[in-house]
């Protein structure tokens, strides 16, 4: 006769994810399981199991601003160049429509950005190529560094993950600045194997002659690499100190920029001149 008074065993968390895991795929196998759950039937499955509703609310902001490693940043170009996209994100305090709005006006007026895409959450900037905001960030006015005027795009993900707070996601693709590194790449490599070529033509012993074409393109490389890796920190200590401003709520205080920063800021603004 089974013992009655006997407690039930206990599951620890470890075993828990790997039973749950398990049977997503056991149920996935028969055909049974359903493609997809709305975040409502996601949050009530997890109080089933002991998850509260605010930490899997935060799990799914998260996972809707994640970012997905693209397949160039796993080919030869990363190997040799470094990686081309960065990204930093944060939960912090406000409302999705307003913290979205309080990026767009950083992104606008201290990287010198315009809009390229805009979505309900997010929006997608690239660089302004105004001739006085290309002074204005060759001079750093302002004492900025404009670090993502170098993207391609920069983007930012602002999802609700309770009344009171949001999920940021910021990216930055640097593709088009690894190209630029490749390209040297290659001229440099280039300009190697010509040397090597006058060498030979002067007559200069072969094993030293050619030393310019098996030395330039490793300098070359490890120039461009150094470059690609300055670009990215940068832009990386970028993004993090917005969802620093972000997190105190430091954006939107206005601050005394020099009188170059405030003609340069009133010049670009106006309407281009008709032809």
């Amino acid at each position: 006769m089974a013992d009655s008074s006997k407690s039930p065993a206990k599951i620890d968390r470890a075993a828990l994810e790997r039973v749950l895991a398990r049977a997503s795929e056991l149920q996935a196998a028969t055909g049974d399981a359903p493609d997809e759950l709305t975040e409502d039937q996601l949050i009530e499955l997890g109080k089933e199991v002991g998850l509260s509703s605010q930490h899997l609310r935060q799990a799914l902001a998260e996972e809707r601003t994640r970012s997905v490693v693209p397949d160039d940043e796993r080919g030869i170009a990363a190997s040799l160049f470094g990686p081309s996209r960065v990204s930093a994100n944060r939960t912090v305090v406000g409302k999705p429509t307003d913290v979205l709005a309080t990026i767009d006006a950083w992104m606008k007026n201290q990287e010198m950005l315009i809009v390229k895409r805009h979505h309900a959450d997010r929006i997608v900037w690239e660089p302004r190529q105004d001739f006085l905001v290309g002074l204005k960030r060759a001079f750093k006015v302002g004492g900025r560094d404009y670090a993502l005027s170098h993207s391609f795009e920069s983007s930012a993900t602002v999802v609700a993950v309770d009344d009171m707070r949001v999920h940021v996601g910021l990216d930055a693709d640097f593709r088009t600045a690894r190209r630029r590194s490749a390209q040297s790449t290659v001229t440099g490599g280039i300009v190697g194997a010509g040397a090597a070529g006058a060498l030979l033509v002067m007559g200069v012993f072969a094993p030293i002659a050619v030393l310019p074409a098996v030395f330039a393109p490793g300098i070359a490389i490890a120039g461009a690499r150094g470059l690609q890796g300055r670009v990215v920190t940068r832009a990386q200590l970028a993004l993090e100190q917005l969802l620093d401003r972000l997190e105190r709520g430091e954006i939107g205080r206005r601050g005394g920029d020099n009188l170059l920063s405030a003609i340069v800021a009133a010049a670009t603004a106006l309407p281009p001149r008709r032809g």
